[in-house]
């Protein structure tokens, strides 16, 4: 059952054309036309899979101030309801319940901490299962960087039952909680930096080697942050900026 793991990965930009061809060059991903009626959409695949997608930000959203950025889709049993439970707890209904004709529901929210996220409920099939750990194109580990840790994590282990799965003191950053859903890790929650603007969720996209995935940031017209540094394991890890201004990160061997 997929019930509170991440499903899906979407891009909202400025620039779809510019942004497909940024990630083609940096991760790999192969462009396809979603086909959906009435908007654009593309699909970002790995080898005939579907990784991510990519639409333009929507103009309501846009006229909100909405600027060019990843989000994410957790799987849920009941979009109705968790969006009720989301609220109830202090968070944001950014936008209500809605189908996706043929594909199924989902709705846009904010956790208590003002920290974007999705729901989703599929039509039929369930989400396909997370590939084997580390393999390129996919996300290999989710990141939020938030106001107030310890509510934080504790939003997302009530709503989603995540539960802690180790932690780091990184002394003046504070404490790195990592979590683990059904039983294994699949990220990390940190306070954010006083230089991030606001609460956010960082995907890092697997590579084979950062080092030369580092060259074609730089190539593709995009700015890296932080990195590359190794992190614990022994994969390092590098964040950056695409050309249109939305944070992503990758992870992968030295190389």
């Amino acid at each position: 059952m997929a019930k509170g793991r991440f499903v899906w990965y979407e891009l909202m930009t400025s620039d779809m054309a510019g942004a497909a061809a940024f990630y083609a060059s940096v991760v790999g991903w192969q462009e396809q036309d979603a086909g959906m009626a009435g908007m654009a959409y593309t699909i970002f695949n790995v080898g005939g899979t579907g990784a991510a997608g990519l639409m333009e930000v929507p103009e309501e959203a846009r006229k909100m101030g909405a600027q060019p950025a990843w989000m994410g889709y957790i799987a849920v049993d009941d979009v109705d309801g968790y969006a009720a439970r989301t609220t109830a707890a202090g968070g944001a209904l950014h936008r209500p319940p809605s189908d996706i004709p043929g594909v199924g529901r989902f709705a846009v929210l904010g956790d208590p901490q003002g920290t974007g996220f999705m729901l989703f409920k599929p039509n039929g099939e369930p989400p396909q299962p997370p590939p084997p750990p580390n393999t390129p194109g996919f996300v290999g580990w989710h990141e939020l960087h938030t106001t107030d840790l310890a509510p934080a994590f504790q939003f997302y282990a009530d709503m989603f039952g995540w539960t802690k799965d180790g932690e780091m003191d990184m002394k003046e950053l504070g404490i790195y909680q990592m979590f683990a859903v059904d039983g294994t890790m699949a990220g990390g929650m940190m306070k954010k930096m006083p230089h991030e603007p606001r609460p956010f969720w960082l995907f890092y996209f697997n590579v084979t080697g950062i080092d030369a995935a580092v060259e074609r940031i730089a190539a593709a017209g995009g700015k890296v942050l932080h990195g590359p540094v190794e992190v614990p394991g022994g994969s390092w890890i590098v964040q950056g900026l695409d050309p249109q201004g939305a944070m992503f990160a990758l992870v992968g061997a030295k190389g």
